[in-house]
């Protein structure tokens, strides 16, 4: 059976790869930029299943993983940064509060699909616009939904986690690994 990760996310590889032995990777080239049309888990659901949906289309054989998260201020998305100065925006209005971390994730096969929401709030210390500039110099906010990555040097901002981490890395590994079963052949 072929299994085909629609992410070009490293940290969704190497998740995955706790998980399967081997595995194609495919990114699913979908219009991200429509937060406005929906409420954020609706918005996170409906990405992976697109993500899905146009990866199943090319291989209509194969397992497909598709996997989405959003950081959310208050009712606010915050995507993935287009510069410096909006992802310092981004961080500024985190530090010293709450937001949550939203990942789905959706499998196909055929006819059988499996979906499921995670969740996690996370708080920030009081950032200092220095600890700010200090993290967006190592260019690790690229490509990151809300502008850091828990997993690298924006971990010195956390105080506090309540939920799934790995939603907050963007790939809930436990949670793939139960909906697995339900493809085992």
């Amino acid at each position: 059976m072929t299994v085909i990760l629609a992410s070009q996310s490293p940290r969704r590889k190497e998740l995955l790869g706790w998980l399967l032995p081997a595995f194609d990777i495919q990114p699913a080239d979908i219009d991200e930029d429509v937060k406005d049309r929906y409420k954020p888990t609706d918005y996170v659901m409906e990405m992976a299943r697109q993500k899905a949906a146009v990866v199943a289309e090319k291989q209509p054989e194969a397992l497909v993983i598709a996997s989405d998260t959003v950081v959310v201020l208050g009712e606010q998305i915050l995507g993935k940064p287009k510069s410096r100065e909006e992802a310092f925006g981004m961080l500024q209005r985190m530090s010293g509060g709450s937001h949550l971390v939203y990942t789905s994730v959706v499998i196909r096969q055929k006819e059988q699909t499996a979906e499921k929401l995670t969740s996690a709030k996370v708080t920030f210390y009081s950032l200092t616009d220095e600890e700010i500039n200090r993290y967006l110099d190592s260019d690790d906010y690229k490509d990151k939904a809300g502008a850091y990555g828990i997993q690298n040097g924006a971990g010195v901002f956390v105080e506090q986690i309540e939920g799934d981490y790995y939603s907050i890395v963007g790939f809930p590994v436990g949670a793939v690994n139960q909906m697995l079963k339900a493809f085992d052949d």
